[in-house]
């Protein structure tokens, strides 16, 4: 009884995770396809904006061909792809992930460089990545503004991918329970990193959180050979 009782736990447990894979993705990608919508928007507007410039040039308003330039450079850096690590699904993440902390008043400070064709899946990137960012933006809410940063370091360590998240947080130092920082989200939200240990020891890489001193810090290194 114990054993058929244990199977439809982890039965229960598996669909509980698969759910939420789908819905981290479709998320991702939503956010993802709405950032490339507001670039195609402003493209689209390119040559209206370059007319009603010209006019203003021909009229001789320097000034209001100034203010203009100035309002367009405001608009188009809020769309614009600042992260390009050379791997195109780490870009779209990061850039989706950077216009929402940026949206909601977190500094982010990202460098990220992906040289080689990784091994891991692009599935196992997005959950990675995409928890991360978001346990961070959801930490760093907590602050008030000026206090909220969040730092992202990605980069090749020989034939390991190295991966570090840091952020500020409320509390001085993160309570462990049965080995585990627990999030804040509520009941059912702790699959992110339940997804992110799986695919961690999966892939036969290293995991190491760190609570001190107001900073939470989660590095990763995935072999990629």
């Amino acid at each position: 009884m114990a054993f058929f009782l244990r199977k439809l736990l982890d039965k229960q447990i598996d669909k509980e995770l698969s759910a939420y894979q789908r819905e981290l993705i479709d998320t991702h990608y939503q956010e993802v396809e709405n950032m490339y919508r507001q670039m195609r928007g402003w493209r689209h507007d390119y040559r209206n904006h370059i007319q009603t410039m010209k006019v203003l040039a021909e009229n001789g308003d320097m000034e209001a061909v100034i203010a203009y330039l100035e309002r367009l450079d405001v608009d188009l850096n809020t769309v614009d792809t600042v992260i390009k690590t050379g791997n195109p699904m780490a870009d779209a993440i990061l850039n989706s992930k950077i216009s929402l902390s940026r949206s909601r008043g977190i500094e982010t400070q990202v460098e990220a460089h992906i040289p080689v064709r990784l091994k891991m899946s692009e599935l196992d990137l997005c959950v990675v990545l995409g928890n991360l960012f978001d346990n961070a933006i959801e930490a760093s809410m907590e602050l008030p503004q000026e206090q909220r940063l969040i730092r992202v370091y990605m980069d090749m360590k020989g034939t390991q991918l190295y991966i570090s998240f840091t952020n500020f947080t409320a509390a001085k130092k993160k309570k462990k329970v049965k080995g585990r920082y627990q999030t804040t989200k509520g009941e059912g939200h702790g699959f992110g990193l339940v997804r992110i240990d799986n695919i961690i020891a999966r892939l036969d890489g290293y995991l190491s959180r760190n609570s001190e001193d107001g900073a939470f810090t989660t590095e990763i290194l995935i072999p990629q050979v």
